[in-house]
């Protein structure tokens, strides 16, 4: 008879055969070599190559190899991964492409399958950020929330998962996953919209889930916290929080694995609502919001957090991306994150510890004055930020002094080099914060803002008192005297100085980054020039005009001896209505493509320019019943629910939909109301609108059409270009 203990042991060394392999991670070496093995090169995230075969001396014989047609017209921030010959890339909504990394051949692609009114609860476009590969599986994370594996040869699903907790809230993926040991990491986008953070590992092997951590509590009143460290940030967030909005910190973007102390380091969001007066009435730190979080990678359990942003009320998320890095502190080496977050500071924290060792600001920022490192806390100034009782001017904006575009981190030179911008926004409360209701599954920021760039412009239009309070805030005179700069930079992680900065094009430029052992700096922008600069200085090198907008970070990978760089091309993202019109996408369209270079190849063919934009079409005749009223109505509810999309600007990635057809006015109730377009990303309304409300939309639209077209033949007549300058100077006709 074999007793109990027996049986215990025997099953005890059953589950340790059956327990799956953890691969080992080299640490040693630091930078990609040949391959390019995941978004951020090597195992430390640091866009740096040890690639020596292009030089400063011969990188200006950079010709096109090949190019590759992503067959879309949206957003593309990704970074392609090259394993043994193989490039492997995802586009926007999670489409993945496997190509031949020196031809170009496409291998196969994968389209997920979604029910496209997840569009509405995309703030940001339709951004995917890469793919992860391990154990012969690529991995990406759809729009929808679906991590799909997808074998590396045939493209083909070996398993699927819904990593959405709650599917009337407004949660998307955009980010990459992180393959951790054996498992790989996900998190969610929503924090704008009336979610709750959170990531999850799932075992690479079949997607079974290992854990779920989740970075806010949830209501007390539901029961107890999921861990103990959620009962301690409870501490932090008031009795009268507003657990039913969702609270926010979603994990976006920024997951490392830090194999060295086997843990996952996630880079946490902003609250919601914005306005920490809404969203936990009484203060609070509000862990753990907008913070730097290591956890256990086989249990999830936390093992310190680091708050970059305490009492968030400026949407200063900490989900930009990480470089783990080994640096000199007063003469010993520690083991440290890189960390550059929208709130303006460079954080340099120790990877074991949690710790900030150094933190500098980088760009203006009046919501803090300084960093205090004995108390790891920031030096902040309510006085200059809180917009609780009035507007305020506040420094960094909420684009970020730094966001998704990923800096490279150069180890032999001490040098990060990063696109910043140093940009303001003025934040107000539109209406009482005791009189908010959650808007499910859509925007519930809770705060109007404008950005500095555009504040004089705006100021006429402004209430009086918010226009009053703006012109005499004591950052007004900033705003005027320099409303932001766009650069990118090599700085010194551990002071924050600048060694070199370029500038960029205007503060939608957004620039992802490449470096070289070899003392060479790759970076696009926007107006589609792809540039090589020397690292020590920032001069230029090389550059080539491909007439396509990059946002997205070159990388680099060799096959048979041959160096290659490659870049992603495609406008997008936040802010992604309003083309700017220095940028490609703007004068040549917005088709994406997969550019890729090598020494002795040939010109990129440029697209052509787009036709010139004709005088928009004659509207219907207006509503027998429209009234003023009802048009202002129209307005109103056309800025709250469809101006995030349309911007209704000339050249916008989306309809201008002052310049509607006859049938789309025919079918605008069809489209809206019935989802007529829902296949095609446009999603349907009968859930926040009425037939009246739409009415209304639909009588604004056809009243700034009718408008937009008498200004237009005005400029055709007078023989001037239809574009936003010379419809400005007419705003008036």
């Amino acid at each position: 008879m074999i007793g109990r203990r027996s049986i215990a042991l025997a099953a005890a060394l059953a589950l340790v055969s059956c327990a799956e392999e953890v691969p080992q991670v080299d640490t040693s070496t630091y930078g990609a070599g040949e391959n390019w093995d995941n978004p951020g090169g090597d195992w430390a995230g640091s866009h740096f190559s040890r690639l020596e075969g292009l030089t400063k001396d011969n990188v200006a014989e950079l010709g096109l190899a090949w190019e590759y047609d992503l067959g879309t017209a949206r957003v593309q921030e990704a970074t392609p991964v090259v394993i043994d010959g193989v490039m492997y890339t995802s586009g926007n909504l999670g489409r993945v492409y496997a190509l031949n990394a020196v031809t170009g051949a496409e291998l196969w692609t994968f389209t997920p399958e979604m029910d496209m009114q997840v569009a509405r609860a995309a703030c940001c476009d339709f951004a995917n950020r890469g793919i992860a590969v391990s154990q012969g599986k690529v991995m990406v994370a759809a729009l929808d929330g679906q991590l799909y594996a997808l074998d590396a040869q045939t493209g083909a699903v070996q398993w699927q998962v819904d990593t959405i907790v709650d599917h009337t809230r407004g949660y998307t993926s955009t980010g990459a996953p992180e393959v951790a040991g054996n498992l790989v990491v996900i998190g969610n986008a929503g924090a704008e919209m009336d979610t709750r953070g959170y990531v999850t590992a799932y075992h690479v092997s079949d997607g079974s889930k290992a854990w779920r951590f989740f970075t806010i509590p949830h209501d007390p009143a539901e029961g107890p916290q999921e861990n103990p460290e959620l009962e301690a940030a409870l501490d932090t967030w008031s009795d009268e929080t507003r657990w039913d909005i969702g609270g926010g910190g979603t994990v976006w973007d920024a997951i490392s694995y830090d194999p060295q102390f086997d843990q996952v380091i996630i880079g946490t969001g902003n609250g919601g609502p914005y306005a920490q007066a809404i969203r936990s009435p009484g203060g609070g730190d509000n862990l753990y919001l907008n913070s730097l979080v290591a956890l256990d990678r086989e249990t999830g359990a936390m093992k310190w957090h680091f708050q970059e942003t305490p009492q968030d009320n400026w949407d200063l998320t900490a989900t930009q991306p990480m470089t783990l890095a080994q640096m000199d502190v007063d003469g010993t080496s520690r083991p440290v994150v890189l960390h550059t977050p929208k709130n303006g500071f460079f954080f340099v924290i120790d990877r074991e510890t949690g710790r900030a060792i150094a933190a500098n600001p980088i760009v203006r920022t009046n919501w803090a004055s300084s960093w205090n490192l004995e108390t790891q806390r920031p030096n902040m100034t309510p006085e200059t930020s809180d917009y609780t009782n009035g507007p305020q001017i506040v420094f960094p904006a909420s684009p970020g002094a730094r966001n998704w575009y990923p800096a490279a981190y150069d180890p032999t030179r001490n040098s990060y080099f990063a696109h910043v911008i140093d940009m303001g926004n003025m934040l107000w409360l539109p209406g009482p914060v005791d009189n908010v209701e959650r808007q499910p599954g859509f925007m519930n920021a809770g705060a109007a803002i404008i950005f500095s760039p555009d504040l004089a412009a705006a100021a006429a239009s402004l209430p009086p008192p918010i226009r009053a309070a703006m012109e005499a805030h004591p950052q007004w005179q900033s705003v005027l005297d320099q409303p932001f700069t766009s650069e990118l930079r090599a700085i010194d992680p551990m002071t924050g100085a600048t060694k070199w900065a370029v500038p960029g094009l205007g503060w939608q430029d957004r620039q992802g980054v490449l470096a070289t052992q070899s003392g060479i700096v790759f970076h696009g922008n926007v107006a589609g020039r792809l540039f090589a600069r020397d690292a020590d200085t920032g001069e230029e090198l090389w550059h080539v005009d491909t007439g396509s907008s990059i946002l997205a970070a070159p990388m680099t990978y060799a096959v048979d001896g041959v160096q290659y760089v490659a870049v992603q091309t495609g406008w997008g993202g936040g802010g992604w209505g309003f083309v700017p019109p220095y940028a490609a996408a703007y004068s040549k369209g917005n088709a994406n493509r997969l550019l890729v270079f090598r020494l002795g190849g040939g010109a990129v063919p440029i697209p052509a320019d787009l036709p010139a934009l004709e005088p928009a079409p004659e509207p219907p005749a207006q509503f027998t019943d429209a009234t003023p009223a009802m048009i202002a109505m129209g307005g109103a509810l056309f800025t709250e629910n469809c101006g995030l999309c349309h911007s209704n600007q000339p050249r916008a990635p989306l309809p201008d939909l002052r310049r509607m057809n006859a049938g789309v006015h025919a079918g605008f109730n069809q489209i809206v109301l019935e989802g007529l377009l829902v296949p095609r990303g446009m999603p349907r309304w009968n859930d926040r609108l009425n037939a009246e409300q739409v009415k209304a939309i639909h009588a604004f639209l056809i009243d700034s059409q009718t408008t937009l077209r008498r200004r237009e033949l005005e400029l055709q007549r007078r023989g001037l270009p239809l574009d936003t300058q010379s419809l400005t100077i007419l705003s008036n006709f």
